[in-house]
């Protein structure tokens, strides 16, 4: 969509990272900053382009105390003729609409906020890592912004987006990692709030995964919350298991984020004439498939990660070798298929790429 947006440029220009190797994740941020308000009876108002700084709200922002946020995360990638991508962006904005349901938000217009976020990829260009594996990380979110100390929906809200360059996810390689199956702690339940990205189900994981840290895992493996064998994701991620040839993951049930990654392996698969399955996915059936040998691999997906392979799984003291530790075939296909599209290092037959 073709739009203008009023501008306020810094008069601060930050100097850019000189070190790609240094940019870690989510620690730098570009100058400048979308803004969007919403207003009851006005609707989604006063769209505007300013200075990254400081926000100033009032101690009784309802955010602060009920928790009404919704965020998404997504990438700007370099090509190697300078351009900049966006992948697929407007699965991120129709996703946000889904959170914002669950999270009462008022819905905001996908198109209008693609058009935005091209405008400040425009002006904020330069912030565009161009080293292997690196890319600009691009958070937009909303939170009520209301000051009241009551129970209900606020009736005004603040849309942002904030862009951070970042380094190589695996600057050591892409390595299996270590993964505990969390049996005490739940992440969500059908009918809560897991297939909305909002900030209260990333906090209720930190106890578990500070639990699995302190015991040598990477990151848990999370079961349902109702008869606690089923499946679920793994970490902030969407999981996946090949199964005797054939891609496995659970099924959204109202509990599992939608991930957009995710849906890009099952449709690359589907692509390649690998078959696919989405259904309840019980840690009785990995174990049995484990000690008969149909278990082969499995790998978490998400935006940060893009594939995150898992090598091992503990389950109450049982432990699962995945590939003999190693990144299985299909893992390593998926990751190297994917990067190279959204680096512009591979042809992109399904069209995800698009141009700011």
């Amino acid at each position: 969509m073709d739009q203008s947006l009023p501008v306020t440029r810094t008069r601060h220009p930050k100097d850019k990272p000189a070190d790609p190797n240094k940019l870690g994740f989510g620690q730098i941020f570009t100058d400048h900053v979308f803004h969007m308000d919403y207003r009851e009876g006005e609707g989604w108002v006063d769209p505007r382009i300013e200075p990254y700084g400081p926000l100033v709200l009032d101690p009784a922002t309802m955010a602060f105390h009920y928790g009404q946020t919704i965020f998404e995360g997504l990438k700007a990638y370099r090509f190697p003729d300078g351009s900049i991508r966006l992948f697929r962006p407007r699965l991120n904005f129709e996703r946000i609409n889904r959170s914002n349901d669950r999270m009462v938000v008022p819905p905001v217009d996908p198109d209008f906020l693609v058009g935005a976020l091209k405008q400040l990829l425009r002006l904020e260009s330069d912030w565009v890592p161009s080293a292997p594996g690196t890319s600009l990380y691009i958070r937009p979110f909303i939170i009520a912004t209301d000051p009241f100390l009551g129970v209900r929906p606020s009736r005004t809200y603040r849309l942002m987006i904030i862009l951070s360059p970042s380094g190589a996810y695996y600057p050591q390689g892409l390595n299996p990692v270590p993964i505990h199956v969390e049996t005490k702690y739940v992440r969500a339940v059908r009918g809560g709030t897991g297939e909305a990205k909002t900030g209260g189900n990333y906090a209720a994981s930190l106890r578990s995964q500070a639990d699995a840290h302190a015991r040598g895992f990477v990151q848990v493996l999370w079961l349902d919350g109702v008869e606690r064998k089923y499946i679920e994701e793994v970490g902030s991620m969407n999981v996946f298991f090949v199964l005797g040839g054939t891609l496995v993951t659970p099924s959204l049930c109202g509990s599992i984020l939608p991930g957009i990654t995710r849906r890009s392996v099952l449709e690359l698969a589907d692509h390649w004439g690998i078959p696919t399955e989405e259904r309840r996915l019980s840690m009785d059936e990995i174990l049995e498939a484990g000690e008969s040998g149909s278990l082969s691999e499995a790998f978490g997906s998400g935006t940060a990660a893009v594939i995150s392979p898992i090598g091992e799984l503990e389950y109450d003291g049982v432990r699962i070798r995945l590939h003999d530790g190693a990144i299985g075939p299909l893992s390593q296909r998926v990751y190297d298929t994917l990067t190279g599209i959204q680096y512009g290092r591979l042809p992109d037959p399904l069209g995800w790429m698009e141009p700011i």
